[in-house]
């Protein structure tokens, strides 16, 4: 009865010393029946004897083949898991996405150390309903916002936990912004996703800004072709498509669904870590050894990453595609030789309302690589083109203030209440 449920020898033996190789041996144990004796047995002699066909030891030999393959199944099904986790993030984030209540603003901060600006942003909030935005801040790793840190609440603890060390022009700017719109995705009642420094100024109120905002089912994202720079590499090719390639400004404002392509990435990222990397800047010291590190290529990656990404998915018709961040660029060739291209810094004087007015009354962006002019509006309507500015001295964000630009604030309380960073 058993011998036809079974192979022929020939093929039995061969398939018995192929496992012998691949799993290891269970020894017998004293509980063992005298059939399962006998099959052990017969195992330690198959070398010295010639094979004897044993039920018994088929049986064994079946059982420690449904293991093997039981093993193999569960590896096999964690890696599946593995490989289908965005899709599986993004499914749990719909699920747990309803809510009930008004759409509210993330504003996400990139900081080196504490916020110098915060008595500003402070003043910024108080007139602004809790319920419509939060707050998170990656700076440098153990950074924490309290009263010994900052000047104002609206900042206490809002830094992230999982922080991670950046550096200018390297991928892990774009590894820290990512881990920013991954935390506020998490509230499922953030609509708006805004990135900013900590050098940023308001140039309107809160209400402004929030309407401004939640009237636009756009993501603002400054994106043009880079024809001129060169800094697409031709490594990237085929995950990268050249025709892909874009350019613009770091500081996005992006709508939850195309925050939600940025976290989920698995195909852009790796990419540019390996090929989109900071050519070093001209050192003196170095003296004619400057010649052969201005060869390399050159890659600016938080330049780049998501304007790329989002031409590659298909999404440039869902933005305006402009920045919502004003920025005026030192335009020194000498200067630029020695330290890259580097934001002007306002200072108090130079934040005089005339220069405010006329920020404010930018109402289009020319983009000279397409021959495209963006004229700026939002739901329909045109608009100023900025809500924000950088890069603003203390004493910038204290004129700002005291022309009346965001609120009330006590300038005295700043003399002696400056926290240190640590």
């Amino acid at each position: 009865m058993y011998k036809s449920l079974f192979p022929p020898p020939e093929l039995r033996f061969s398939i018995i010393a192929s496992l012998s190789e691949c799993v290891e041996d269970f020894p017998p144990s004293n509980d063992l029946t005298m059939a399962g004796r006998e099959g052990s047995i017969l195992h330690k002699m198959m070398k010295k004897t010639p094979y004897l066909w044993s039920p018994h030891r088929e049986l064994w030999v079946g059982f420690k083949l449904v293991i093997a393959l039981s093993i193999l199944i569960c590896v096999f099904a964690l890696w599946k898991l593995q490989s289908q986790s965005p899709k599986t993030t993004r499914m749990s984030r719909i699920v747990s996405g309803h809510f009930e209540g008004s759409p509210k603003i993330a504003f996400m901060y990139l900081a080196r150390g504490n916020l110098p600006l915060d008595f500003l942003w402070g003043s910024f909030f108080e007139e602004a309903d809790p319920a419509n935005y939060s707050i998170y801040i990656h700076s440098h790793p153990g950074f924490v916002f309290d009263e010994s840190t900052t000047r104002s609440a609206f900042f206490y603890g809002r830094q992230l936990r999982n922080c991670i060390q950046v550096g200018w022009g390297e991928s892990s700017m774009i590894e820290a912004e990512r881990l920013l719109l991954d935390t506020a995705l998490e509230d499922p009642a953030n609509h708006r996703f805004v990135l900013l420094s900590d050098s940023c100024v308001p140039l309107y109120n809160f209400s402004y800004i929030y309407n401004y905002l939640m009237a636009s089912p756009r993501s603002f994202v400054d994106s043009f072709l880079d024809k001129k720079e060169g800094r697409y590499n031709l490594k990237m090719s085929p995950n990268i498509p050249l025709d892909k390639w874009r350019k613009g400004s770091q500081w996005i404002t992006l709508i939850r669904s195309h925050a939600e392509v940025v976290v989920d990435d698995e195909v852009v990222l790796p990419v540019f870590r390996k090929f989109c990397k900071r050519r070093p800047p001209v050192d003196d010291s170095k003296g004619k050894q400057n010649s052969k590190l201005q060869k390399q290529h050159n890659c600016i990656p938080d330049e780049h990453y998501v304007q790329t990404l989002l031409a590659m998915r298909g999404l440039e018709k869902e933005l305006e595609r402009r920045t919502l961040t004003y920025t005026l660029w030192n335009e020194s060739a000498t200067k630029m030789e020695k330290r890259g291209w580097h934001p002007v810094t306002f200072s108090y004087w130079a934040a005089n309302p005339h220069k405010i007015k006329k920020i404010k009354d930018i109402n289009h962006v020319y983009y000279e690589t397409e021959y495209r002019t963006e004229w700026c509006q939002t739901n329909s309507t045109f608009v100023s083109c900025f809500l924000f500015a950088r890069k603003f001295s203390e004493g910038a964000a204290m004129r700002l203030l005291s022309d009346g630009l965001i609120g009330q604030y006590d300038l005295s309380a700043l003399i002696d209440t400056r926290p240190r960073s640590t």
